[in-house]
């Protein structure tokens, strides 16, 4: 019962949320955040990546080799992120960020770079879905509130309140002016669809 509850809150929070390593985190938030963030000065250019530092570079090419295949929708669906989160959202004023599948078996707790608990994708004009972004999410039940915020390529996710969990978005797939981490991205629309949450 307690898992279900847990379920239900970190799907409902991926409504509202606008939100590699190889080892999970133990526990979230463990890492010195200082520390985290030496590694990640900036977030310029293709995809966000220069001036992150190293580290953070060979994780996000860790998460997109682990991804990539995902690309092809059906792919993702039969390896796990088949449940249907969010209709389309988007921002009138900060951008897109498309559907929210998920892997409600990897909602536990611990983050992956490799393994995010979401995937975001954008609605084509041909009726594809084309993959963006990912997202990460624990609920507040695995990691209080009052806890120091979880970290994961040097980013503290962020809190969302109204559905009691962490996320932290990160556009692999799509170039985002606003930052490779920020929640929104100007550059996707849900213009082709009908099937849309306006935040």
């Amino acid at each position: 019962m307690r898992r279900t509850a847990l379920l239900l809150a970190a799907t409902a929070a991926a409504a509202v949320l606008a939100v590699a390593c190889d080892e999970p985190t133990t526990p979230p938030g463990t890492p010195d955040v200082a520390a985290a963030k030496a590694d990640a000065p900036g977030q310029t250019g293709q995809h966000g990546q220069a001036g992150l530092g190293a580290a953070v570079n060979k994780q996000l090419a860790s998460l997109r080799a682990a991804t990539a295949q995902f690309h092809n929708f059906d792919k993702a669906v039969a390896a796990g992120w088949s449940a249907k989160i969010t209709s389309c959202m988007a921002d009138p004023a900060l951008g897109g960020m498309g559907f929210h599948y998920g892997n409600v078996g990897l909602i536990d707790g611990s983050v992956r770079a490799d393994q995010p608990e979401l995937l975001l994708y954008e609605p084509e004009k041909n009726g594809r879905l084309r993959l963006v972004a990912v997202e990460y999410i624990i609920p507040y039940a695995f990691h209080p509130r009052s806890a120091a915020p979880p970290v994961l390529f040097g980013q503290e996710f962020k809190q969302n309140d109204v559905f009691q969990l962490w996320g932290l978005h990160a556009w692999v797939w799509e170039n985002n002016p606003s930052g490779i981490f920020a929640d929104w991205n100007p550059r996707v629309s849900c213009q082709y669809t009908t099937d849309v949450m306006v935040m």
